[in-house]
């Protein structure tokens, strides 16, 4: 029973990581294109 807690636990901080570092990815992509001027 233990077990199965700490399996679930781990697979749910490793998804909450993954999803920590795709919004830190998209959040440099966007600020990336906030740095360039305008295209005219």
């Amino acid at each position: 029973m233990l077990t199965a807690a700490a399996i679930a636990g781990y697979v749910a901080w490793i998804k909450v990581r993954q999803d920590r570092e795709e919004r830190d990815l998209w959040a440099e992509v966007t600020d990336s294109f906030g740095e360039q001027p305008p295209a005219r």
